[in-house]
């Protein structure tokens, strides 16, 4: 009986396990998705550091009274947009702005309506800056006079030379023009747009040999009676305002702000060649000549280490476009081109390697 039941058991056993391997063994588990990946998190923006809520510290520019509204508008934008220092701006004249950037050092940015001269370069590197030139747009100068003056419609260089200098009367530049005392007003001898007057107006007329005659042209100017001379463009308005016998000369943009109390002069250039006007067009398109000129802002390559520095100019260079035109908010002068808005890229990328 034992073998027997050994038997059975077994065979019990064995149907047991064949059962239980082939029955279900409780509720089958769902699959599971696959792990997800980790998302690999954006790269961070590389110009992120040059936003002007990144930066800090303070930047003290100056110099032309033609770039100021420029730069002032751009400043304006780069505070509202964040920045936290504090960015100064003088308007004082090329001429002033580059002597503080160059020979005192006072400052971070030179503005100009001129290109830096030779002599001005060889002071910035006597105190160990080396400045980078930047152009920012082109400007032309208006030549105005009182809305009563019923004569003056166009002029040509030379007569404008005279008109400045060495004519006592409005008949001793014409015959035709009235026997009346020229009142001139010219920005002062700081300013950038003095200076480039002086050389496309005056020094025509007046150095013959660049070496015997050098000064000759400003010298011209200076000894005019009735001269009155100011850095402040808004004087000039007002000086020709308050004269149908009244001359002046400034920025294109102060003419825009101002052309409904003056009355702009065409420029006959090349002496019968055809009178122009400035405008927007005529000066972008070089047809307003000579009384067109570059404008600019140096910073020192040493100044654009600072992060702030570089920063703002990044901006400056990015955002200038916005101000640069005729309509409600923009400051009057005309847009680089785009063959110089890329050099000027070009330079400021080439001065931070």
């Amino acid at each position: 009986m034992r073998s027997s039941q050994r038997v059975l058991f077994a065979c019990f056993l064995v149907v047991s396990l064949v059962l239980t391997a082939c029955g279900p063994a409780g509720p089958v588990a769902e699959p599971t998705a696959a792990p997800a990946q980790p998302t690999q998190a954006p790269a961070s923006d590389p110009m992120a550091m040059y936003e002007p809520a990144a930066v800090t510290g303070d930047i003290i520019a100056a110099g032309s009274s033609t770039v100021f509204p420029l730069s002032e508008a751009v400043a304006e934008l780069f505070r509202d947009e964040g920045y936290g220092g504090n960015l100064t701006i003088d308007s004082i004249g090329s001429g002033a702005g580059l002597e503080r950037f160059c020979k005192t050092g006072e400052t971070d940015i030179a503005n100009t309506s001129r290109a830096i001269k030779d002599s001005e370069v060889e002071s910035c590197r006597a105190i160990g800056r080396e400045p980078l030139e930047i152009r920012v747009g082109t400007d032309g100068l208006a030549v105005v006079v009182n809305t009563q003056n019923d004569f003056l419609t166009e002029i040509t260089q030379e007569q404008l030379a005279m008109a400045f200098s060495t004519a006592e009367t409005w008949a001793d530049v014409d015959a035709a023009w009235p026997n009346e005392p020229i009142l001139r007003f010219s920005p002062g001898t700081d300013s950038g747009t003095f200076d480039y007057f002086i050389e496309v107006v005056m020094d025509p007329m007046y150095v013959v040999d660049a070496t015997a005659d050098a000064g000759k042209g400003e010298e011209a100017l200076l000894n005019a009676s009735n001269l009155q001379l100011s850095e402040d463009d808004n004087v000039l308005v007002q000086g020709v305002e308050g004269s149908p016998f009244a001359i002046g000369y400034f920025g294109y943009a102060y003419y825009q702000e101002n052309r409904d109390r003056l009355k702009v002069v065409a420029i006959d250039a090349d002496e019968g060649g055809g009178c122009v006007e400035p405008t927007a067009e005529t000066i972008s398109g070089g047809t307003y000549t000579p009384l067109s000129r570059p404008l600019f802002i140096y910073p020192s390559r040493e100044a654009l280490q600072r992060p702030e520095v570089e920063a703002f100019f990044r901006f400056y260079i990015d955002n200038v476009d916005l101000y640069l035109g005729t309509r409600e908010g923009q400051v009057g002068y005309i847009p680089l081109h785009e063959d110089l808005k890329s050099e000027a890229q070009a330079n400021l990328e080439a001065a931070l390697q």
